[in-house]
């Protein structure tokens, strides 16, 4: 177990110590054990959560340099977190960044709180919550320098949930499926409305998968009106044009 993981995220180019490869088979074994009683993931089979959540979750690398996130002080939010992917994966080789992890679940949550505890996590916390209400508190708006999610809702919603939490300067990073060309194309005037612009789209293939993948990478140039997010529901029934 120990040597796959070590091979696959070698595959990134991201080196794992002892103490890294512990809390990742801790949060393995964690990951399985809730999942008999409450739906956190479909995916099971150590290779396949290795691939599929925990190398996936760190393909962030792939438009971010490691030497940014290794620097101290950048704060991230997880929208939409699930089982805490990606937000504690990149928490654990990441040990300097200050993580959020947004979910509307609180059963979730309590779950995360345990990982946490259990891998003796710091500057890291799991808030119960939609995104359209934290996004409007002054002390989570526009606080964040990056702001991820492996959510799947289309670009234009995550868009609207996501970029009122990022920084002028920061980023908002969409975790997504290969085929993104018309999500970019039907969210490029939202974007720009939101106080954002398409910086990047990074496409690749999971390590030792046929999984294809994109990472899209929005840059925050100016402040998100104050009107956005719109009400839970809306941003998903009436996108923005």
């Amino acid at each position: 177990m120990e040597n796959f993981l070590k091979e696959e995220m070698n595959k990134l180019e991201i080196q794992l110590n002892d103490k890294q490869i512990t809390q990742f088979l801790t949060y393995y074994e964690l990951l399985v054990e809730w999942n008999k009683f409450m739906n956190l993931t479909a995916i099971t089979d150590f290779k396949e959560v290795v691939q599929k959540h925990f190398v996936d979750s760190l393909s962030i690398v792939k438009a971010l340099d490691q030497k940014y996130l290794q620097t101290g002080n950048i704060s991230v939010i997880d929208i939409g977190t699930g089982a805490g992917f990606p937000g504690i994966p990149l928490k654990i080789v990441f040990s300097g960044l200050n993580i959020t992890l947004l979910d509307s679940l609180n059963k979730r949550i309590k779950f995360l709180d345990n990982v946490i505890e259990e891998l003796s996590l710091k500057d890291i916390k799991a808030i119960h919550g939609r995104a359209e209400d934290y996004a409007r508190r002054e002390n989570f708006r526009e606080q964040y320098d990056i702001c991820v999610s492996r959510a799947v809702a289309k670009l234009i919603t995550l868009s609207e949930y996501s970029l009122p939490f990022v920084k002028i300067g920061g980023y908002f990073i969409s975790y997504k499926s290969e085929n993104i060309e018309e999500e970019i194309d039907d969210s490029k005037n939202a974007i720009k409305l939101l106080g954002g612009s398409l910086n990047e789209v990074v496409k690749f293939i999971l390590p030792d998968t046929d999984i294809k993948r994109s990472i899209v990478t929005i840059k925050k140039e100016k402040m998100t009106n104050k009107k956005y997010p719109r009400k839970s529901g809306i941003p998903s029934k009436e996108p923005l044009k």
